[in-house]
């Protein structure tokens, strides 16, 4: 198979992040405007997530990958730093900026379409340890199961794996799952239900990062070494069906 170039897997990732994003805020907007039930409002927004990361991952995985997640590109670039089956600087320097660009229209996507005000501050404000947990939770889980299901040949799972993890743990993590640095700096351009205020933004992405480290810790210890003959990981090229984002 001919290698998908790099600028059509950026515009996957870019727009693939930014319908990520919409659906999480957008879903959100929807859920607080039909019901004033918390519970409700994140049941809504969750199961919304759920079924429209599934789909991304199913629809864009095969051309880009669907990381839509640095953490999940960076894991990529380290497992596979040494096979050359990971991506390439060059392919992370495209892969990350796009990400966010894509996570940040999305967030104004969503708002322009319930006609929220456009990149109004977030102030919900998500700065407490226990939070910052949660993301680490969230990170490393996510991590594990990407890897893993890779490391043992369960790759083509992966839409319904993740989506289900996620839509998991929005409801067993303090955090409600971010999971994803690109979404978290996304969602601090809307002020409504998905937001983060910006100042709560650095420690999500720190524990992110942290949980990223220990879920590649944990891929290790648990899985080991992939098999050369199925090392069907990586993913930046779109001949493999793996990966994908937190939200």
């Amino acid at each position: 198979m001919t290698a998908t170039p790099l600028a059509r897997r950026a515009a996957v990732e870019l727009v693939g992040s930014a319908a990520l994003v919409a659906i999480v805020v957008g879903s959100g907007i929807q859920a607080t405007e039909l019901s004033h039930d918390v519970g409700v409002q994140l049941l809504a927004n969750s199961l919304a997530t759920v079924f429209g990361l599934g789909v991304l991952i199913a629809l864009l995985g095969p051309v880009s990958g669907a990381h839509f997640n640095p953490a999940v590109t960076l894991a990529a670039w380290w497992t596979g730093r040494r096979s050359g089956e990971g991506p390439t600087p060059r392919e992370l320097a495209a892969y990350v900026p796009a990400q966010i660009v894509g996570a940040v229209g999305g967030a104004l996507l969503a708002d322009a379409m319930f006609a929220e005000p456009l990149v109004h501050w977030s102030t919900h404000d998500r700065s407490a340890p226990h939070l910052w947990l949660g993301e680490v939770v969230a990170t490393a889980g996510l991590i594990l199961l990407i890897f893993g299901l890779a490391r043992t040949g369960r790759a083509h799972f992966a839409p319904v794996a993740v989506a289900c993890y996620i839509g998991a743990a929005y409801w067993f993590t303090s955090s409600t799952s971010f999971a994803n640095p690109a979404v978290t700096i996304g969602r601090a351009f809307t002020d409504t239900f998905a937001g983060i205020a910006p100042g709560s933004v650095l420690p999500f992405v720190a524990a992110q990062l942290l949980g990223l480290a220990i879920g590649v810790g944990l891929v290790a210890v648990l899985f080991g070494r992939p098999a050369p003959a199925a090392e069907d990981v990586v993913l930046p090229h779109g001949e493999h069906h793996l990966a994908a984002s937190g939200r």
